[in-house]
């Protein structure tokens, strides 16, 4: 695909950017687009991973039929074979009716199944005969269905971990991963971020009848040095919000004003990360600007440190006997909500009682439970773990008086 080629599919999908990881997307997808082969975007949030999908069902020979988009994590677990599959009257309490599933709306055409690891395991081996035979059935009933879709799926989080972890199957995997796109998160297109203020300015301007918002050389630079961990969704609401306040309805004589730094900062978000990384969550849940891979490797980090710090211990505690400290263990990921987390800086010649990685984590529980006079829910909120993971790591002391709201 040429330069004109690929402007024409920005301009047609109304695409702004020139990053060439950005543009190395766009092209393979349009190469993918031909094939029935199952693609897997990965991405983080609001990078634009629907936009890809419907460029591979638009370029492609089904683009006649339906483009079905499906949220997997904003579906209730028990409703989420229904939803898929659908159901027959009396399948279960408030069935009234029999209802078609998306994969039956989607027939000769292609379904977007969005952050497909929060789909659960039951649910999993349904997709998995899908896409091996294109056979299910709908909840309540025993008659097998076929439908002749395009599925392509997409994920925030890393299915490697999530293997490893045993949250996703393998062989599903193996299916939806026949081909790979990856899109880059907007910290890594920094050339790009004032060309998507433009245009989102201009959007607005036009919409609303206001001077579009320009910025000085050092709002540029302030504007691009930020990380955006919501990406161009993010980007979109920030860009609203600063022409909104910022601009004035539209005169003869101005259709534009320019902010500089100064001007700027007040609306750059201040980010407060979580007490406790946590990789894997709902939508609510607190999600810091690195990526998971990065927070990965600091996991990893720590529990080899934590490894270390528990030999040394050992050591003291046997009198100063030899003990070799075991070399970390290389491949083996530790899932977040399980992680201890402490402070380095925070590891001077204490006594050994003093290194304890758990103590450390039971001050920040009691803190977040104090807080929020009690509520687990709140609590873990802060924390970045999931509300069962906190009631198994509450000190026992604390596990009357906490609340589950």
């Amino acid at each position: 695909m040429d330069s004109q080629e690929l402007q024409i599919l920005k301009n047609k999908f109304d695409i702004i950017g020139n990053d060439p990881a950005f543009n190395r997307a766009l092209e393979t997808a349009v190469k993918f687009a031909p094939t029935d082969l199952p693609v897997l975007i990965t991405g983080e949030s609001g990078t634009g991973k629907e936009n890809l999908a419907r460029i591979i069902h638009q370029y492609s020979a089904r683009r006649g039929g339906a483009f079905i988009p499906v949220n997997c994590g904003a579906i209730p677990a028990g409703t989420v074979d229904s939803e898929l599959f659908g159901h027959v009257k009396g399948a279960f309490t408030g069935a009234t009716d029999s209802r078609i599933g998306f994969f039956e709306a989607a027939d000769r055409g292609t379904i977007f199944l969005d952050e497909i690891g929060e789909l659960p395991a039951a649910t999993q081996v349904k997709l998995l005969r899908v896409l091996q035979s294109g056979e299910y059935m709908k909840v309540g009933s025993t008659k097998v269905e076929h439908t002749n879709v395009r599925i392509v799926c997409a994920t925030n989080v890393n299915l490697d971990f999530a293997l490893q972890k045993g949250t996703f199957r393998q062989d599903l995997y193996y299916r939806i991963n026949a081909a790979q796109l990856r899109l880059p998160p907007l910290r890594e297109r920094k050339d790009d971020i004032y060309l998507l203020f433009r245009k989102f300015t201009s959007d607005f301007s036009e919409k609303y009848g206001m001077c579009k918002v320009t910025l000085s050389h050092d709002a540029i630079d302030l504007l691009t040095a930020y990380r955006w961990p919501g990406n161009i969704r993010q980007l979109m609401n920030f860009t609203y919000a600063v022409t909104a306040l910022e601009s004035q309805k539209i005169t003869p004589t101005s259709e534009r004003i320019q902010l500089d730094a100064a001007r700027l900062l007040p609306y750059i978000p201040h980010e407060e990360g979580p007490l406790l990384p946590a990789v894997y969550g709902g939508e609510d849940a607190p999600r810091s600007g690195m990526s998971v891979e990065e927070r990965e490797i600091i996991y990893k980090a720590i529990r080899d440190l934590k490894d270390e710090i528990d030999a040394v211990k050992r050591l003291v505690l046997s009198g100063g006997a030899h003990y070799q400290i075991p070399a970390p263990e290389s491949g083996k990921n530790h899932p977040a909500e399980d992680a201890e987390w402490q402070d380095p800086d925070e590891q001077v010649q204490e006594e050994p009682e003093s290194l304890s990685v758990k103590k450390t984590e039971e001050e920040l529980i009691r803190r977040a439970l104090e807080k929020h006079d009690g509520n687990r829910k709140l609590a873990a909120k802060e924390l970045g773990i999931a509300e069962r993971s906190l009631y198994r790591k509450i000190p026992d002391d604390l596990k009357n008086k906490s609340k589950k709201k």
